[in-house]
């Protein structure tokens, strides 16, 4: 591909990734342009950290292709998988804000492709166009009720229970009856804050039961919705 080309298709992709974002799909053509302009490009490795904890937040991170996991490290050491994302979220959004440092772990799942912005152009974007800034509240709060409900379930459903309505909430998410889990058991079961042991024992249960169907590691095909919605 010539020197034309490769920019093209450079400029091609930072406007496909920034146009997916919910924070910024509802500007305009000029202003997503503009966006665009200060936008750079990033590609990840299957298992390559983007950030650390105690790193300095720096700029904003948006998910064009693949699948990222942000999580905390326990005192032992232990993973918690605190969150997810997919291509159209972001990350690093104390960058937003504050020159704060992270406070949790970024890893990509498989290769990722990313596109950055500096806090300072992010900010000079808020300035110009204050309907970002609501928009990334709105996210915000979706998060926190996200990450609070998560903490309530941890300490008041039992194991069972939150295997159980993740995969209804995975239904739910795909509008389909056969999933495809988004993360590894081992992932899996430090979101639910359980063992990958524990995970395999409670699916092999409720196939047992006839509410599932395991087809392989990842794909699973919901039987009796009725059953596993008990749990609700």
């Amino acid at each position: 591909m010539g020197a034309n080309g490769a920019e093209d298709s450079f400029s091609a992709h930072k406007h496909l990734c920034v146009s997916i974002v919910p924070i910024f799909n509802h500007l305009e053509q000029n202003e997503l342009k503009e966006i665009d302009n200060v936008t750079q490009h990033r590609n990840l490795s299957k298992d390559e950290i983007l950030y650390r904890a105690g790193e300095k937040s720096d700029s904003l991170y948006i998910i064009h292709k693949g699948q990222l996991k942000t999580y905390r490290l326990t005192e032992t050491g232990k993973e918690q998988v605190i969150r997810i994302l997919y291509p159209g979220d972001f990350t690093g959004e104390l960058a937003l804000f504050t020159d704060d440092v992270h406070d949790s772990y970024t890893e990509a799942m498989e290769t990722t492709a990313l596109c950055m912005i500096s806090s300072k152009d992010i900010r000079a974007l808020f300035l110009k166009y204050p309907q970002i800034s609501l928009k990334i509240l709105k996210e915000f709060s979706i998060r926190l009720d996200q990450t609070e409900h998560q903490m309530t379930s941890f300490a008041t459903e039992d194991t069972e229970t939150r295997i159980a309505l993740y995969l209804i909430q995975q239904t739910e998410l795909e509008q389909n009856q056969e999933i495809q889990l988004p993360m590894s058991r081992k992932d899996l079961a430090s979101f639910l804050g359980t063992t990958p042991e524990t995970i395999s024992r409670k699916l092999a249960k409720f196939e047992d039961e006839g509410w599932i169907q395991q087809v392989n590691q990842k794909t699973i095909r919901i039987v009796d919705m009725a059953s596993l919605s008990l749990y609700k």
